[in-house]
């Protein structure tokens, strides 16, 4: 039995939702009970999911998505991204800091029977994004050198 190929749908949520900024083309392409993973963030059904890339949008009016890699399986689509913007506008309590920030990220979505997008997880370059945005300054250590992590502390006898 042949299996479809979702990765149609996920290029149209690139191109059409986060490029074009088509935010109502989410209702066709995102479940009603999709769950987003992105950090420790849940992201719900196509409301959340325009809400979620329209935060992104708005602190980025210029943002462009340029897919790298696209693999399916099943009903699994693993996207490989770079993204682009200048960031103008507030980004999660950050003030516009009118900087051009670039990074690279990974999205895998599950797609269901309908071919609409129920479940997905997203992972990128916090890290560079704020290093880029001036936040972080950008000579901190991305991790600890190995030796330097925290070290149990002796609990108290008695």
């Amino acid at each position: 039995m042949p299996t479809q190929d979702f990765t149609a749908q996920a290029r149209q949520i690139y191109e059409e939702v986060l490029n074009k900024g088509e935010l109502d083309v989410a209702d066709d392409l995102v479940a009603k009970n999709c769950v987003g993973h992105s950090g420790s963030e849940e992201i719900r059904g196509p409301e959340g999911f325009k809400q979620f890339a329209q935060g992104f949008r708005t602190a980025f009016p210029d943002l462009r998505f340029t897919i790298q890699e696209i693999v399916a399986q099943g009903n699994t689509v693993v996207t490989r991204y770079t993204s682009q913007g200048t960031q103008r506008g507030p980004l999660q309590g950050i003030a516009p800091t009118g900087k051009t920030a670039t990074l690279t990220g990974i999205s895998i979505g599950h797609f269901g029977p309908d071919g609409k997008l129920s479940e997905w997880f997203l992972n990128f370059d916090e890290l560079g994004l704020l290093r880029q945005l001036g936040v972080v300054p950008a000579g901190m250590p991305a991790t600890m050198p190995m030796g330097m992590a925290a070290q149990p502390q002796e609990q108290p006898h008695g």
